[in-house]
């Protein structure tokens, strides 16, 4: 199968080695947009791709067997396009790739800016909210849009975010013969409605820029999501304001402890376990763009919290699970970590979490009662791990002095599952050794 990139040139603009793939072919699978732009000597039978996409791939590749087949797709298929979907059902090996110049190629072209110091949000077929995880002061960001109205959608997630100063500019038809770049404006004018209509093709440019001072876009009480973004960094340990929350919430200090407990890592899955508000799975998600999270939350109103949490902070994808533990894990995918953060003590719970790790997996359980911590004692001699107790104080007014004021200590068990070996004695954990003169007492 040879999968061809073409853009808004059509033709034109395709190399004479991907243009004789496609007289060659005897059908050709593509966008209906893709193939209209193919001329009458391509006598191959055309074939739209049907929806949902992905789960229609595996049937279409069976039923084109034995046939040579050509794949249209816009611009590079490697970056955001079906080459990926394609791969993972042929493998590698049985396709041919024939690239055309990106719009996001165009688009830094046009703007002067160096491509591989770009944010780039796909939001073909994707939530507008992942744009949140990309929003800090001064970054650049393309944005690859689903149709006409993303730029509005996407100025409305950043003035309801604190960034309706943000520069933007829309790219449409890059690369062809009606390619069109619009004026700057900034995201707030732009939710106002100023500007467009846009074409369907269209890049979104972003500059953001946070709001300082002055209101940067109209009032939306209307949404969950319109509160401003405190300023949040790429490491772990979000400001506690960044969540809705009823107190149930991994506190700042802790949670960065517990994420590094965890070591998020590309692509690997979370459960989370007793969910709260979400922010361990959050911020698993917000590690990296490939991380996955699900989190496991019995009490109705808290779950709904979570899923605007995860809006809120640009990882919509987060899966809620409402549901008590251990039974609302059954069917769940497996996972590369397990955080518990409540509930410890439930029948079964620590014995299903830790069934389903795979070796080398990750636990790590907090808690702050005595019952929980003894039975996190009772784990650690068996299956061994790290046990900490965590102590955070804050400074506060005393009269007219500050003092410490002490938060409750958080015990935390972290763990790595072994793999399997010779059978042996479970593992012991360690006791610390006495001192010796040469040691601080």
């Amino acid at each position: 199968m040879t999968v061809v990139g073409i853009g808004a040139d059509g033709w034109a603009g395709l190399t004479a080695h991907s243009r004789q793939a496609l007289c060659a072919a005897e059908a050709v699978v593509g966008g209906a947009r893709q193939l209209a732009l193919l001329p009458p000597q391509v006598t191959a039978e055309r074939i739209t791709w049907p929806t949902p996409l992905r789960a229609a791939v595996p049937g279409l590749v069976a039923e084109l067997a034995g046939r040579r087949v050509a794949v249209l797709a816009s611009g590079d298929p490697s970056f955001h396009g079906i080459a990926r979907t394609l791969t993972e059902v042929l493998g590698p090996g049985r396709l041919h790739v024939l690239p055309h110049p990106s719009s996001l190629s165009y688009a830094c072209a046009r703007l002067g800016w160096p491509l591989e110091a770009v944010e780039v949000v796909n939001l073909v077929g994707r939530p507008v909210e992942r744009l949140a995880a990309a929003l800090y002061e001064g970054r650049r960001v393309l944005v690859l849009a689903a149709g006409p109205a993303t730029p509005g959608e996407v100025a409305a997630v950043l003035c309801g975010r604190g960034f309706g100063a943000t520069r933007v500019r829309v790219l449409e038809q890059l690369g062809g013969a009606a390619e069109h770049v619009h004026e700057e404006t900034t995201a707030a004018r732009l939710a106002a409605g100023a500007g467009g209509p846009f074409d369907p093709l269209n890049v979104v440019a972003l500059e953001c820029r946070r709001d300082t001072g002055e209101r940067g876009a109209p009032d939306r009480p209307d949404s969950a999501d319109a509160r401003p973004l405190p300023r949040l960094g790429l490491t772990a340990g979000l400001p506690d304001t960044a969540y809705e929350h009823d107190g149930q919430l991994t506190k700042r200090h802790v949670r960065a402890a517990t994420l590094a407990a965890l070591a998020p890592a590309p692509g690997e899955l979370l459960w989370d376990v007793g969910g709260g508000s979400g922010s361990i799975g959050v911020e698993w998600m917000r590690a990296h763009p490939a991380c996955r999270a699900v989190a496991v939350e019995r009490d109705a109103a808290r779950a709904g919290r979570i899923v605007r949490n995860a809006r809120h902070l640009g990882v919509p994808d987060l899966r809620v699970v409402t549901g008590a533990a251990p039974g609302a894990l059954a069917g769940l995918p497996t996972p590369d970590a397990v955080f518990v953060g409540g509930g410890l003590t439930a029948p079964g719970l620590l014995e299903a979490c830790w069934a389903a790790l795979p070796a080398g997996g990750r636990l790590v359980a907090n808690t702050v009662t005595l019952e929980s911590e003894a039975l996190l004692a009772q784990w650690y001699r068996r299956h061994g791990g790290e046990l900490v107790r965590l102590a955070v104080a804050s400074a506060v007014p005393v009269g007219g002095f500050t003092g410490w004021r002490q938060a409750m200590p958080v015990t935390q068990w972290t763990v790595v599952k072994p793999h399997p070996g010779p059978a042996g004695p479970p593992p012991v954990a360690p006791s610390p050794s006495a001192p010796t003169s040469q040691e601080p007492q």
